[in-house]
């Protein structure tokens, strides 16, 4: 075994992220009635998706059954198109030195799964409010377990800390929103999961590489292919890794000649620190503060994009929401107000976007930031997120970039899904027409965007 009995760093990571302000995902299926995502970037693309077609039937899990089902069903494939598919796929894996018997045994029988492509249009992290996202996630109870687990896997803590240099409270708060601190990995099949997502043209090269990532694993034999199964997205283990992020980061932190991402919490956990390591992880630095805002501040500053010193944020009016002065070290910051002028905001750093490398997704970002504070001693947010902000169904968020793009604000092609660019595009068309510019879609813009606004729900 790797681990030392000696607690100070363990101590000294508590201390560090008790001062750093806030500090911040496989979900638990009994509070939040999702799947998890993934634990590599997934930017949303644009490419079109195949003609409408009939699909298999599937049996969905418990978690899953629960799902609001989209106002327009995603676009299928035919058996045959998919058998083409699974041809195509069997070529690419050969090529890539996948052996015959791993490619007729697995992805030779896998299975079209509709409701995978169900599931991919509507993550939660770009189809509800952050109000409901977060509150659903940073729970007392959450907090509580993670807490808990902080001592009882203290001296592991420590070993983890002092070699990779993540502060322990974010290992666990990216473990309780991943996968509830273990208790729920997903049960769907990861090859018939990342083969159906190969064959969806809308992110068709990204998830044809992790389905041969997942075919090497089981060609090395790291994995049985009984054993293999995970999130919708092909996600799996107490951190719902992606094939290729195991393949790359995964370590046998204990000792006994495995990889064991599923029982192992040491070999989950300090492949987690790796893993965060590579993606630029600042140790002692921190990811964001909570700040207050002045009047007739000027929200067009607000987004991930427009990147300023904290200097440059002072003589903005900006403060710390906790009264504690913005720190003299003239970090590089962006602020973020993910429920417009009248909920939090943030001053997010380096961390953030090391964050979102795990997940491209600003509030699951921000989840993970609070319940890491919330672990290691903070408070709750001094502003919480307002309760009735809209939520938007996919075809909505469609016609919202439709006419962002022909009124001339440039969202890109439009996805249904509400991301960074598109509040972008929104906090442009307020500055333009004189109203407060924070990327917030209210109903009066869906109004005036043309957003049938009687199908918004609160």
């Amino acid at each position: 075994m790797k681990f030392v009995k000696n607690f100070s760093p363990f101590f000294n990571c508590i201390s560090l992220a008790c001062c750093m302000g806030l500090v911040s995902c496989a979900h638990n299926p009994k509070s939040e009635n999702v799947e998890p995502n993934t634990t590599t970037a997934q930017t949303s693309t644009n490419e079109k998706l195949p003609a409408e077609t009939t699909t298999a039937k599937i049996t969905p899990t418990p978690s899953e059954q629960t799902q609001p089902p989209l106002i327009t069903p995603p676009i299928m494939m035919t058996q045959a198109e998919f058998s083409t598919c699974i041809s195509a796929l069997s070529e690419k894996a050969k090529a890539a030195g996948i052996s015959n018997n791993t490619i007729t045994g697995t992805l030779a029988k896998a299975n079209f799964n509709s409701r995978v492509i169900e599931l991919d249009r509507q993550q939660p992290e770009f189809s509800t409010t952050f109000a409901d996202y977060f509150n659903r996630r940073v729970t007392d109870e959450r907090v509580a377990q993670g807490q808990a687990l902080l001592l009882k896997h203290q001296v592991l803590f420590a070993q983890v800390v002092k070699q990779y240099g993540v502060p322990a409270p974010y290992l666990l708060a990216f473990w309780g929103l991943e996968t509830n601190y273990g208790s729920f990995f997903g049960k769907m099949s990861i090859i018939d999961s990342l083969t159906t997502l190969a064959c969806d043209t809308r992110r068709s090269t990204f998830f044809t590489g992790e389905l041969i990532s997942a075919l090497r694993m089981l060609d090395g034999g790291t994995v049985t292919q009984d054993k293999m199964l995970g999130s919708w997205a092909g996600a799996m283990g107490n951190f719902q890794f992606m094939p290729s992020a195991f393949l790359q980061h995964a370590v046998d932190y204990d000792g006994d000649n495995k990889r064991d991402l599923w029982n192992s919490i040491a070999d989950a956990t300090a492949s987690a620190a790796k893993y965060l390591q590579s993606l630029g992880w600042q140790t002692n630095n921190p990811w964001a503060h909570e700040v207050k805002l002045p009047i007739n501040f000027p929200f067009i500053e607000a987004g991930l994009k427009n990147t300023k010193p904290l200097s440059e944020w002072r003589k903005l009016g900006v403060t710390r929401a906790d009264n504690i002065p913005l720190s003299q070290t003239d970090l590089n910051a962006s602020l973020l107000v993910p429920s417009g002028y009248q909920g939090p905001a943030f001053l997010v750093y380096e961390n953030f976007n090391a964050i979102m490398q795990w997940n491209r997704s600003e509030f699951y970002a921000l989840a993970v930031g609070n319940l890491a504070d919330r672990i290691a001693g903070a408070g709750k947010l001094v502003q919480p997120p307002p309760l009735d902000a809209p939520r938007l169904h996919r075809d909505q968020v469609l016609t919202l970039q439709e006419q962002l793009n022909q009124k001339g604000f440039n969202v890109g092609t439009p996805d249904g899904i509400f991301g960074p660019g598109t509040r972008r595009a929104i906090s442009e068309f307020q500055h333009k027409i004189g109203m407060v510019a924070d990327g917030f879609p209210d109903k009066k813009i869906l109004g005036l965007l043309g957003v049938n606004i009687d199908l918004v729900k609160n």
